[in-house]
């Protein structure tokens, strides 16, 4: 016994040694690292070194693997906008006031990052249009305090589109719920439908104000939507159960609406956008330039796919769609 708690110890030893040095490496001696984290949703699951948000919670994991120990290394400022987008711009403000040393945010809140500072190191936790939004001059060459990763939301907007004809082909039409904050996902979609003859219905989205949306949506017999509108990220939920209610197949562009209950998603895998994001803090904490840093692109995709959802529409999945799901919720 006592020649296995002698081993134990060794090797308790042997592993602090190896993570100490990469602490040190990561911050000089004595500084702790302020990381901002700005996301849709609710402050409360953000913070502290266990978010309950399992996407912050990925990110956090990858910087415990790089050697940073909270609360020693650096500690984070989480702020949620609790589903209200006209909060954006006061909680971009803050995040400059509180004079973080570099902040983590993804989908709407960057354009207000955009206007709140230029000197701040803003990492993209996901970004739908990243040089179409003049959030960076070029992908490998940002050019300015922001860099991170593209979700290259435009171009799976095609694919979202040809997943939902392939599950519900009788669909005459099918409604596409978008906002100006994404003009160009409307436009795509209406290029791709041009080309394979398929009709779509534009759904705009104004002030979150969605079910005038789906009314219209019912009223012109759209047989499926198309749920393409970044300011109704914060909602998940709210969005599914009104899908629900006007009984309409729906493909979502991000996973959790079908953990809220939608039918199906297709989008960059959101935990992984996170997780690589860790190693652009990462970098930029040991004083690398987001301007040098290349805009990366998503390397993992997912097709999730709610089986319960679909009995309850009465819609039968395609074996040739259910052996492409990455994840089948039952």
């Amino acid at each position: 016994m006592p020649s296995i708690n002698r081993r134990r110890l060794l090797q308790g030893v042997s592993a602090s040694l190896l993570v100490a040095p990469l602490a040190a490496e990561a911050q000089p001696a004595g500084k702790i690292a302020r990381i901002g984290i700005l996301a849709v949703g609710t402050t409360a699951d953000l913070g502290g070194p266990r978010p309950q948000r399992p996407a912050i919670s990925a990110f956090l994991g990858t910087l415990r693997e790089l050697g940073y120990v909270y609360g020693e290394h650096f500690v984070t400022e989480a702020r949620g906008d609790e589903g209200r987008p006209e909060r954006h711009a006061s909680l971009a403000a803050e995040m400059v006031r509180l004079r973080v040393d570099v902040i983590v945010a993804s989908g709407q809140i960057l354009a207000a990052l955009k206007q709140a500072t230029s000197t701040i190191p803003v990492v993209m936790a996901g970004a739908g249009d990243p040089v179409g939004d003049g959030l960076v001059r070029s992908l490998g060459r940002p050019g300015g305090n922001f860099t991170g990763l593209s979700l290259q939301s435009l171009e799976t907007t095609t694919k979202r589109l040809e997943l939902l004809k392939e599950v519900v082909p009788g669909a005459t039409a099918v409604g596409v719920l978008w906002d100006r904050s994404s003009p160009s996902t409307w436009q795509i979609a209406e290029a791709a439908a041009r080309q394979r003859g398929w009709k779509l219905l534009p759904l705009e989205i104004r002030d979150g104000a969605i079910e005038g949306a789906f009314k219209k949506a019912t009223a012109a017999h759209a047989g499926a939507v198309l749920v393409a509108a970044p300011s109704l990220a914060a909602h998940p939920r709210r969005v599914a159960e009104l899908v629900a209610r006007s009984r309409l197949p729906a493909m979502y562009g991000a996973r959790p609406y079908v953990d809220a209950g939608g039918l199906m998603s297709y989008s960059a895998d959101l935990y992984d956008i996170y997780r690589r994001s860790a190693s652009f803090v990462d970098k930029i904490l040991k004083g690398a330039k987001p301007a040098d840093l290349p805009v990366e692109q998503p390397s993992k995709f997912e097709l999730v796919i709610n089986l319960k959802t679909a009995k309850a529409l009465g819609l039968t999945i395609p074996q040739s769609v259910l052996v492409r799901a990455d994840q089948i919720i039952e």
